[in-house]
């Protein structure tokens, strides 16, 4: 059994900020706009969270610098968004291209700064976050081992964000709006929907959760931070095509690809793979496999908004 318990916690590591930054993907392309930029904003929102611990942590630890560095991780993803935003929205560009200018930019822009400010690149930070059992629930059989032990604060708030998305989209009057705008952009204008206002609202959305993948990827699998989140933007955008841009198939998706994930960071810790002596490059290269073999069964049938990725002109119709 420990074996299990260690895989699924380890998926879960590999499985949160791929979900969260799936859900932040969804709410963009669900308002219209085409978010490539999620790996440039994921680096973005990892490198400002991750050197606000690395400068604070001779003075503060625990959930409360996690907490704190989860809110700048956030506005970090959002001002980082509107770029995007005010390029694909305002001046009608080509959202692919908006998308790679910022995801070539982020990268270089953290190297740079982090050199500036402390001579080299990688970053590094205390990790004081691990929780090792919640209080009461870590104490209930099974549950608590697989959940509520050895975790982080950052899989409740996943899980949150996830039940969260499901009932803005589904059940509220801004998630409706939303996706008209992503569907038929000109008959939600004719209803009385500002489509400019709901895209940039998506964006947003879609940065602040994105930042926060970011951080949410480095905290539980590094102690540094090394200007790349490894490609994490790119299989978020696979898993929001796998999920048919929908919560809880994203959901699936997130946990089918974390698996992978996991056993490519963790096949050392689980005997049965280890023992196979298969050269540890070829276990880091199922999830990017395991992309391709998806998408090639799935793309056929994917049924992306309408209105994805295509500029809104209000005058047209």
């Amino acid at each position: 059994m420990s074996v299990i318990y260690f895989i699924f916690q380890q998926t879960m590591f590999f499985a949160i900020p791929l979900l969260i930054v799936a859900l932040g993907g969804m709410f963009s392309e669900r308002s219209g706009v085409v978010n490539i930029a999620l790996e440039g904003i994921m680096t973005m929102g990892a490198f400002t969270s991750i050197l606000f611990l690395n400068l604070t942590g001779g003075v503060m630890s625990g959930q409360g610098q996690l907490l704190i560095a989860i809110v700048i991780a956030m506005i970090t993803g959002v001002v980082f968004s509107l770029f995007h935003a005010y390029a694909a929205i305002n001046m009608k560009a080509d959202q692919t291209i908006s998308g790679t200018a910022l995801n070539m930019f982020a990268p270089a822009f953290a190297i740079f700064v982090a050199r500036i400010i402390q001579g080299v690149q990688q970053i590094q930070f205390s990790n004081t976050f691990r929780i090792e059992s919640v209080p009461v629930l870590g104490s209930i059989p099974v549950i608590g081992d697989l959940l509520f032990q050895n975790t982080y604060i950052t899989t409740y708030i996943g899980i949150a964000i996830l039940i969260v998305s499901t009932i803005v989209l589904y059940r509220t009057r801004f998630g409706l709006r939303l996706r008209a705008c992503g569907e038929h952009p000109q008959a939600a204008d004719a209803a009385g929907v500002n489509v400019y206002r709901m895209q940039y609202a998506g964006v947003i959305i879609s940065g602040a959760l994105a930042g926060l993948g970011g951080l949410v990827f480095v905290v539980p699998t590094s102690t540094n931070f090394n200007a790349t989140v490894s490609g994490y933007g790119f299989l978020a955008l696979a898993v929001l095509i796998f999920g048919q841009w929908k919560p809880v198939r994203i959901m699936w998706a997130s946990l089918f690809f974390g698996l992978t994930k996991a056993i490519a960071s963790a096949y050392s810790g689980i005997p049965f793979l280890n023992n196979f002596g298969i050269p540890s490059y070829l276990y880091k290269m199922i999830p990017y496999i395991a992309t391709l073999i998806v998408l090639i069964f799935t793309s056929k049938n994917s049924q992306a908004p309408r209105a994805s990725g295509v500029p809104y002109d209000k005058g047209a119709r």
